[in-house]
């Protein structure tokens, strides 16, 4: 029994055997349960017999992350830091400029969407081949560049993204473009209908360029076309599995990207990448038309070079869907420009230990903002063993391929990857998996708890064990760089961790840090954001690009 998902304690002496923490039956018990497991396989064959499409139904049971007493956002007007700099010559200079300032030059006529379009496209040329970022571009990407551009002549704008080249996970359906999630067992899967957010996007005025690259059905950084690359070192991967999205924004690829996460997988390649990534409060924006993996933990989320990138794009994608039973109406306002007065800033001793090679000194850098960080306390509870959920899920959503041996066409075939952790789910207690439903409850109410006596968490982005209880808890992250470290090449291996080549040069890449805010609050964990981002004013251009 995978005692990694807490132990199930029916605690006997038989015949003088030591006493465990398993399941133990007596002969007398065995006879007795034969006829009733014999049942539960005739139940699960039954099941069995009836397809269930990935996207048609949803569970019965929708995760909803707030407990009594949450409080949702009033509506608000958002108010972004102003970026009116002069437009640039060069066009590197262009393609690495935030989103507001592209707009400003747009809306002014020192730019336009058409060559904002060509800019991206040429440099995607140039270094898609190294950086395997993109899976399928886009060939009406300048068609409707100009026809933005046709607009503008006339003042007529699409809203607030207009001539704005964006790039998509290719796990978020865009109709008439190839969305093969990654995998093997997918390629060459069209969708007739764009996901809500690119519809979303659309009405915005962004330019879709392409569909970058996503680690086989959402996990790590290796898909059918190879390993996406990190633009600081492309000798190792750029993390998963929102590979493509932080590598393409890294290099300047793309003014943005759309990024999802179950299980880091915005955090892990924002962190890899030098890049700035939101993942937002579960149920924030609705899901419709994007790959299920884990109906209970599947968020979007923007991947860009600012906070305040992230937030005029969340903004726009915002908004709940009664296709995604899961996602829930919040408006989302405030303003970025200034700290919110008497902010409250907490911190866990433990997980700062954990991670000395960064966070220590942003604590500083809080205090020279006017900020009191405050350590804070957490249960010692085993949230690990939350892991099987993500895992249970997983292996439900993609049962046709277990089934069908269809995951031997899958690349990565090893003990972490999916055709081995969708079989060893099969194994997991029913029981067990209501046991951790309450441990979630339990995790839950910890964070409602110590988010009544502050306002922002901060700490490591991958040391300790805040990455998976916020996304099992629903509470949003922002993930951003804080500075660098000095590494060698490191392979996306596991959910939230690396595998380290031992035969390799050390490098200098980025390194991040997260902050944790309540839920549906994500106004103060970007105003906090943009003044760290404003204070440490790093070079974020990956060498070479």
């Amino acid at each position: 029994m995978d005692q990694s998902a807490g132990p199930i304690v029916t605690n006997r002496d038989i015949e003088g055997a030591e006493r465990t923490l398993g399941v133990t039956f007596t002969p007398a018990e065995r006879t007795l349960l034969a006829p009733a497991i014999a049942n539960q396989i005739a139940h699960a064959a039954a099941r069995r017999a009836m397809p269930i499409p990935l996207s048609d139904i949803p569970p019965a049971t929708i995760f909803d992350p707030r407990l009594p007493g949450t409080t949702m956002p009033a509506p608000a007007a958002l108010h972004l830091p102003r970026t009116d700099i002069p437009c640039p010559t060069d066009d590197t200079e262009i393609a690495f400029a935030p989103v507001t300032a592209q707009i400003h030059w747009i809306r002014t006529a020192a730019l336009t969407a058409t060559r904002l379009t060509r800019i991206y496209l040429d440099r995607i040329a140039r270094q898609n081949p190294a950086l395997l970022c993109y899976a399928h571009l886009n060939p009406a990407a300048l068609d409707h560049a100009a026809h933005l551009d046709a607009r503008a002549a006339t003042g007529d704008w699409a809203g607030p993204l207009h001539g704005i080249p964006y790039a998509c996970k290719d796990i978020i359906d865009t109709a008439g473009i190839i969305t093969d999630w990654g995998a093997e067992p997918y390629q060459g899967r069209t969708p007739e209908a764009d996901a809500l957010v690119v519809q979303r996007l659309h009405a915005a005025g962004a330019i879709l360029l392409g569909k970058s690259t996503v680690g086989a059905l959402a996990y790590g950084d290796l898909w059918h076309g190879g390993r996406t690359r990190n633009p600081w070192n492309p000798e190792e991967g750029s993390s998963g599995s929102s590979a493509g999205s932080a590598a393409a924004t890294a290099a300047g690829l793309c003014s943005f990207a759309l990024g999802t996460e179950t299980y880091g997988s915005i955090v892990s390649p924002t962190t890899r990448c030098g890049t700035t990534g939101l993942r937002p409060t579960f149920g924030r924006i609705a899901r419709t038309g994007t790959m299920p993996l884990c109906p209970s933990l599947d968020k979007i989320g923007p991947i860009a070079r600012t906070t305040t990138d992230c937030a005029l794009i969340l903004a726009t994608i915002n908004g709940a869907d009664p296709s995604d039973p899961s996602s829930i109406a919040s408006s989302f306002g405030g303003d970025l420009r200034t700290l919110p007065a008497n902010l409250r800033l907490g911190y866990f001793p433990d997980d700062i230990a954990a991670d000395d090679t960064i966070t220590p000194e942003l604590l500083d850098h809080c205090r020279a903002l006017g900020l009191t960080p405050t350590a804070c306390h957490r249960p010692d509870l085993p949230y690990d063993s939350l892991i099987s959920i993500l895992m249970a899920e997983a292996a439900a959503t993609f049962e046709p391929l277990t089934l069908s041996d269809r995951d031997d066409l899958l690349t990565w075939q090893d003990e972490n990857a999916w055709p081995n952790q969708f079989r060893a789910a099969r194994l997991l207690s029913a029981v067990d998996h209501i046991q951790l439903d309450r441990l979630r409850r339990r995790t839950m109410q910890v964070m409602h708890d110590i988010f009544t006596d502050i306002d922002i968490l901060i700490g490591p982005s991958l040391a300790g064990p805040m990455l998976g209880i916020t996304n099992f808890t629903g509470h949003p992250c922002l993930c951003l760089p804080a500075g660098f470290i000095h590494s060698p090449s490191r392979i996306a291996d596991t959910l939230a961790g690396t595998k380290t080549a031992t035969t390799s040069a050390i490098h200098r890449v980025p390194h991040s840090i997260s902050l944790w805010g309540r839920l549906f609050d994500e106004t103060p964990l970007l105003a906090l954001g943009h003044a760290l981002e404003t204070r440490l004013a790093l070079d974020l251009r990956p060498p070479g690009c």
